[in-house]
């Protein structure tokens, strides 16, 4: 029997002092007189107190001996201390071992990260990782929390498609029985599209996967993504959405994780100050001319890419949104802008601390003779988006969306220099094991 876990503490929640406490041995400390055993359980460290005085001296000596995640069943009682996890510690008067462990190749000391990324299927136990992946944990939650609160309808859309939502260059491809190519979906979003028009508001959140061959820290191959489609809404309205959105499930997440972010070393209270401040809408234009008078060489019409998105987050102190992005460079569902026939109806939302992209968006193009025509321009064949085409030919409305990449918030929030300690089991071009 496992006491239950306060998922704001990091003890358990006791009504009988004398129940049994199932765990793993996270490591020893202590001297011939006491040790402290440091016992995971429930993805928390709990400490447990182990006097040579009230054991007797064959049982403290196995205590002093057990190797690092043995697995075991202990039995004490409970008692304040203000320097113990969560200010309580379990007095132990009895243990039994469910599961021996020898030589445990995830040690204290330090290892490269090949190494680690090599041995993650054990990393996931060590305190940073506990951490990590019970942020994870949380903003998963408050997303869905938001959508529902808000009145989204959660849809499941396809992991296998036959249809392209963005590049053909960055989708993973194969056959499928006798229909031809099936691909990785990289975006949920068409399909979104289409319940939009049945519920008005609604939302997905699964994994996504871009086959595009990058080896920076931002990028992952398989990925987890929220997506939300709105119908009656505009861009601006969408941009604000979106700043609602993040702001709320940040600042939920930050609460409920403070313990987690100080072992991560990050600020809970500076964290939920940076989310106090308005986020910028910045002209695609005036972002090239601030990043050319920063002394980069960039025209308009170029994408901006993570080096320079971290000069416009230095530069404004926050996150930013980009908007109006040149035509050219933009997906094929997205709305011409009105007032600038080069540009779209679109926004990335960038995070500093050279986060950069975490949100993409537009207003999505409702007339069913623009969508044919960029569909032409970009090769793609019409017949083959015959169900996209027909929301806009039975009551096309305005409508608009965006996507944010999990990873990359979690890795905003915990401070973390590489994307790939952000999700339990990262793929990456040159990583598919474990």
């Amino acid at each position: 029997m496992i006491p239950s876990l306060d998922p704001n503490s990091s003890h358990p929640t006791m009504t009988d002092e004398s129940l049994p406490l199932q765990g793993w041995v996270q490591g020893l400390r202590g001297n011939n007189h006491v040790q402290f055993l440091q016992l995971r359980t429930n993805g928390k460290i709990l400490q447990v107190v182990c006097e040579k005085e009230s054991l007797g001296e064959d049982l403290f000596k196995q205590i002093k001996s057990l190797p690092q995640e043995t697995s075991l069943i202990v039995n004490g009682k409970w008692q304040e201390n203000e320097k113990a996890p969560g200010g309580q510690e379990l007095s132990l008067s009895s243990f039994t071992i469910v599961g021996a462990s020898s030589d445990y190749p995830i040690t204290p000391k330090e290892h490269g990260p090949d190494f680690l990324h090599n041995h993650r299927h054990l990393w996931l136990r060590s305190k940073r990782q506990l951490a990590i992946q019970r942020v994870r944990s949380e903003l998963s939650f408050a997303i869905r929390e938001f959508f529902r609160n808000d009145g989204y309808t959660l849809i499941d859309t396809p992991i296998l498609t036959g249809s392209i939502g963005e590049s053909a260059g960055t989708l993973f491809s194969t056959e499928y029985f006798d229909l031809g190519q099936a691909y990785l979906a990289q975006t949920g979003q068409l399909y979104l599209e289409t319940a939009a028009f049945a519920h008005s508001k609604v939302y997905c959140f699964g994994p996504t996967f871009r086959a595009e061959k990058s080896k920076t820290k931002r990028h992952l191959t398989e990925f987890w993504m929220l997506e939300a489609e709105t119908a009656f809404l505009g861009q601006n309205e969408n941009l604000a959405l979106q700043e609602r959105f993040v702001k709320s499930v940040l600042k939920t997440t930050i609460e409920r994780t403070k313990e987690d972010l100080k072992t991560l070393e990050r600020d809970p209270l500076t964290l939920l100050q940076t989310l106090e401040k308005p986020f910028p809408r910045v002209e695609y234009g005036d972002a090239i001319q601030i990043l050319k008078d920063a002394g980069e060489n960039i025209e308009w019409g170029e994408d901006i890419n993570a080096e320079r998105e971290q000069i416009l987050t230095t530069h404004f102190g926050t996150a930013i949104f980009i908007q109006n992005f040149p035509r050219a460079i933009k997906a094929f569902y997205m709305k011409q802008n009105p007032n600038d026939p080069r540009t779209v109806l679109s926004a990335d939302l960038i995070a500093p601390d050279g986060i950069g992209e975490i949100i993409g968006g537009s207003e999505r193009e409702e007339s069913y003779d623009k969508i044919v025509e960029r569909l032409k321009e970009e090769g793609l064949p019409p017949e083959d988006y015959f169900w996209y085409l027909d929301l806009r030919k039975y009551g096309s409305v305005p409508h608009a969306g965006f996507g944010m990449g999990l990873e990359r918030v979690i890795a905003w929030v915990c401070g973390l220099p590489h994307i790939r300690e952000c999700i339990p089991f990262p793929r990456m071009i040159y990583r598919l094991t474990p």
